[in-house]
């Protein structure tokens, strides 16, 4: 019997592209006619005609599922999208097409060498060069501070093996990230290069808030480190302080009379201090917000509707 690979794309109002990324996922798996293949479209309950779109796709290709969410749940919806395949593998492709499609020969020939793991990486981008270095940097940053090494400029385009599927399901994370899961499963991966091209049609849904969120998610949830650099920052001020302390003291002892407190030391000391705790008062928010959102034991995605998975 053949292999069946699942095609699995998140969207959120992409009224404009998700028929131009059903076609091509279409014409690719029409050049490879040894695998059968199905493309599972979770909408994340968008307010344009993406659903209505979809529904038509889906009425006239039974190849096409679509899972319909009850809101839109974040980047919760394409970690979720993976958990749903039933593929012997599973590639996850984005709705903007930034990602180009026909690359999904590529992955299959390679995991057909045997790799579990075959990963997409964006070397180039036509996105801007601004953007494309602040990623770097934080891929350079996570890499130091966690235990966890994640690929550079890699954000989920890939395939997945079956086997790594069922490792994600049985991982009881209220908010996974699918870049340092995959690097703390292990396993060997391939890599291919590719210059991402620029969104053609609609606005990115990734705005400054989404991607700093995800940003601090993948530090705080494996990294302890921050913490750490508050104690041993906290106990290096302290000891300077004392320093600065005994040395006014002295100093008062042999000038008794002619010793004036000045006001400068003061005012910049306090606020200094102040910066110091502020700072690192929003590094231990930040991980109390992640052990909130980890006790709460919410469900990733609640769905609405399914259709054609009967």
């Amino acid at each position: 019997m053949k292999k069946l690979i699942s095609i699995v794309t998140p969207c959120f109002n992409e009224e404009e592209n998700v028929r131009e990324v059903y076609q091509q996922v279409k014409d690719v798996f029409a050049q490879i006619p040894d695998y059968r293949y199905e493309h599972i479209f979770i909408d994340n309950s968008s307010t344009d005609n993406t659903v209505p779109i979809l529904r038509e796709i889906a009425r006239n290709d039974f190849n096409i599922k679509v899972i319909i969410n009850s809101r839109n749940f974040g980047v919760m919806n394409g970690y979720y999208a993976l958990l749903q395949s039933k593929g012997d593998a599973v590639i996850q492709v984005v709705a903007d097409l930034q990602d180009p499609p026909p690359m999904i020969k590529d992955l299959i020939k390679k995991w057909e060498d045997g790799y579990k793991i075959v990963l997409a990486v964006k070397n180039k981008s036509e996105e801007s060069p601004t953007m494309f270095s602040i990623r770097k940097l934080y891929y350079k940053i996570y890499n130091k501070v966690s235990n966890i090494q994640i690929i550079t400029n890699f954000c989920g385009f890939g395939l997945y093996d079956k086997k790594i599927i069922d490792i994600l399901r049985k991982i009881d994370d209220p908010y996974p990230d699918l870049r340092s899961l995959i690097g703390e499963i292990g396993f060997e991966k391939f890599i291919l290069n590719y210059k991402q091209k620029i969104r053609q049609k609609g606005q990115t849904k990734n705005n400054f808030y989404n991607l700093y969120d995800q940003a601090m998610l993948g530090i705080t949830r494996d990294s302890i480190i921050p913490l750490r650099l508050a104690s041993f920052l906290g106990f290096s001020v302290a000891v300077v302080n004392l320093m600065v302390a005994m040395g006014y003291f002295i100093y008062k002892l042999f000038f008794w009379q002619n010793f004036q407190m000045g006001i400068a030391p003061l005012v910049i000391g306090i606020f200094f201090f102040g910066g110091v705790q502020l700072f690192f008062l929003g590094v231990i928010g930040e991980y109390i917000g992640a052990i909130f959102t980890q006790v709460k034991k919410r469900p990733l995605v609640i769905e609405k509707e399914r259709i054609n998975f009967d």
